[in-house]
């Protein structure tokens, strides 16, 4: 199985540490670091764009999507929070590949911190955990529909 990570650059104080969980949680399902390569991205506006294209490209059995959003003062968050919720779950939709949500969208740095820290309840390792659930399950499906082969 290959998994890829997107994982955005801005606030990378949180998102480095997501992807360490994600990392760290894919190793102990037995995946190599040849099974994992992470494509940064410069926020979170632009995961979802890089998500659809690695999953279409076909190389990949999920993507997890990391990156964090820190709510301000003006309505950006928001803007930006559910253009990424929506646009990771269409390209899921559109690519028939499972993409998990790892974005985190916290009213402080601190939260984003709290939920980035070593041990299970990092978001990453949830993120890639249920991507590697998912991608067993559309495997299981697809199995499923393949005609059986007579002699």
């Amino acid at each position: 199985m290959r998994i890829a990570l997107v994982v955005s650059r801005y606030h990378a104080f949180v998102t480095e540490r997501l992807e360490a969980g994600a990392r760290a949680t894919l190793r102990e399902a037995g995946l190599s670091d040849a099974d994992i390569e992470t494509f940064p991205v410069p926020g979170a506006y632009e995961i979802a764009q890089a998500a659809h294209e690695i999953a279409a490209s076909g190389a990949w059995q999920a993507v997890v999507c990391l990156g964090c959003l820190i709510r301000g003062e003006t309505p950006h968050f928001d803007y930006i929070a559910q253009a990424a919720a929506h646009g990771i779950m269409r390209a899921s939709q559109n690519t028939g590949v499972p993409i998990a949500f790892g974005v985190l969208t916290t009213t402080t740095a601190e939260e984003a911190l709290a939920r980035a820290g070593d041990g299970s309840s990092n978001k990453g390792r949830e993120a890639a955990q249920a991507a590697l659930e998912m991608a067993v399950l559309y495997e299981r499906l697809a199995s499923s529909r393949r005609p059986e082969r007579t002699r």
